[in-house]
């Protein structure tokens, strides 16, 4: 059964409909994701492990909690049923940090993304993840530029821990 996405503008609204295949195929249609870095109270970061049948990034550590958002979906819907796919979060609040457009080689993606915080039991699922663990800021900057990260998570890495804008929405979370 083939999977659809929308097509979506910068804003996120919605001008047609396109094939998983299509969209990851070279064509850069602009379609939706979502990303949930999930922390722990002490400020570590959870990352997933890409298993090695992904078609994008396998092997690589990657956000707590990411997906594609299908057609008919809405971005909240996608969220909370790719953190229940991936690591069985049921309960969780998510603060909205930002949208923006990430391209690669072959795709082109509108990244909803969103924190939370989570001390309890996370289960990554066996057949969607290669595992996970909490990773520290300063152990994941020393493994930066060297091929264990998807670009994709480097690149909000930076864009989002080294401005310190985790840290300010982190605060918000916080009790």
């Amino acid at each position: 059964m083939e999977e659809w996405f929308p097509v979506v503008d910068e804003t996120g609204r919605t001008t047609g409909k396109a094939t998983r295949r299509a969209c990851h195929g070279g064509t850069k249609l602009l379609h939706p994701v979502v990303h949930l870095h999930v922390f722990n109270s002490a400020g570590e970061l959870y990352l997933q492990k890409r298993p090695a049948h992904k078609d994008i990034q396998p092997g690589k550590w990657d956000t707590a909690v990411g997906g594609h958002v299908d057609f008919g979906e809405t971005v909240d819907d996608a969220l909370r049923r790719e953190a229940l796919e991936e690591l069985g979060l049921t309960d969780f609040r998510p603060l909205f940090v930002e949208r923006y457009v990430f391209e690669s080689e072959i795709e082109k993606e509108l990244v909803n993304t969103f924190i939370t915080v989570c001390n309890g039991l996370l289960r990554p699922h066996p057949v969607e993840l290669d595992g996970g663990r909490f990773w520290t800021v300063s152990e994941m900057a020393m493994q930066l530029d060297k091929n264990r990260f998807t670009p994709n998570l480097e690149n909000e890495f930076r864009r989002f821990g080294e401005t310190g804008i985790f840290n300010r929405c982190l605060s918000s979370l916080r009790p």
